[in-house]
């Protein structure tokens, strides 16, 4: 079968269509059930326990990781091993979430009772209020869909796409509830940009003690590119006696010197430096030091304390390193 491209572009053109269609119906459903839902959730003093089989089963796990990642303890159980074992993960602290498009897979139901018995809150989400799922769950969120975008009416797509983006209103509604924060988001993703972003302080990834690029006043420039050039952070500071930040040296300032046709053995550093350079202290977060260099169209800073004491000094391939870039 030769491929059609305007047929491509016509198919998926449907299936974006019918799937925001599906979306768009469940407006509907933010209804008093899932309004019970959150708070469900929300006084949980255990963890959320999703379920579900199949299809079903990924969005579930997809949900649980939202859950958790935005500040409700949350984590997936496949219902085909629940009875062989795992049904032990769950307590009576906790509240089970159980995703099934029809309401009548076989692998939850047979685990219902145990569910039940354990006195454990359970919502269910699913296609079809009247199932068995449906009628026996503490509270029901209907996330039925008109038509599947499979034009064969059998993959799951619309019906898996509503569970979905059901899962991150519960999920969304219950980060705004608890007043969770950028700063609790990264405290749970140290190891992602954002993460990095939000508790990456300049302290972490500055050099410091004898990797501080640093000459004092008198010395001659030629003295200040040995140090530049030992340090490999293109650029030194320049100190007065106390060892206080008086300005800075870059390679940049090298090019304009050279330009001058100064005598680098005999001139000193003080004659060609950039007084008054910009510093930083080394609390603040990694990536203001990034906004400080993109705004003044710099490459390194020199981190000061309060007596303006060489304490550190970074660039921007430290922050490249660090991930903050």
């Amino acid at each position: 079968m030769k491929l059609n491209d305007q047929k491509l572009r016509e198919m998926g053109l449907a299936v974006i269509q019918v799937e925001a269609q599906a979306i768009n119906a469940l407006a509907e459903q933010i209804n008093d059930n899932f309004v019970a839902a959150c708070k469900l959730l929300f006084v949980c003093t255990g963890r959320v326990v999703v379920i579900g089989m199949g299809k079903s089963g990924h969005i579930a796990g997809k949900i649980a990781a939202t859950l958790a990642s935005t500040g409700t303890p949350a984590f997936f159980v496949h219902p085909g091993e629940a009875s062989h074992g795992d049904l032990g993960m769950i307590t009576k602290q906790d509240v089970v979430l159980a995703l099934s498009n029809s309401g009548e897979t076989e692998e939850i139901l047979k685990i219902l009772p145990l569910i039940k018995r354990l006195g454990v809150p359970l919502i269910a989400m699913t296609g079809n209020p009247m199932s068995t799922l449906g009628t026996v769950a503490t509270t029901h969120i209907n996330v039925a869909v008109a038509q599947e975008a499979c034009p064969l009416g059998l993959a799951p797509t619309s019906s898996t796409t509503a569970a979905l983006v059901m899962g991150d209103a519960l999920a969304v509604s219950l980060l705004e509830a608890r007043g969770f924060t950028r700063d609790d988001f990264a405290l749970s993703h140290p190891g992602g940009s954002l993460g990095r972003r939000l508790l990456l302080r300049v302290s972490d990834i500055m050099h410091a003690g004898n990797d501080i690029p640093s000459v004092t006043e008198s010395a001659f420039i030629s003295q200040a590119l040995l140090e530049m050039t030992e340090k490999k952070l293109g650029m030194t500071a320049i100190v007065n006696a106390g060892n206080q930040v008086i300005g800075i040296f870059t390679d940049g300032d090298l090019r304009r010197t050279l330009a001058k046709n100064l005598d680098i053995h005999h001139t000193a550093i003080s004659e060609v430096m950039t007084s008054q350079c910009a510093v930083i202290f080394k609390d603040i977060l990694a990536a203001e030091a990034m906004q400080i260099m993109e705004q003044k169209k710099i490459n390194a800073l020199i981190v000061v304390d309060d007596q303006r004491l060489a304490i550190g000094a970074l660039n921007m391939h430290d922050l490249i390193q660090a991930g903050i870039v």
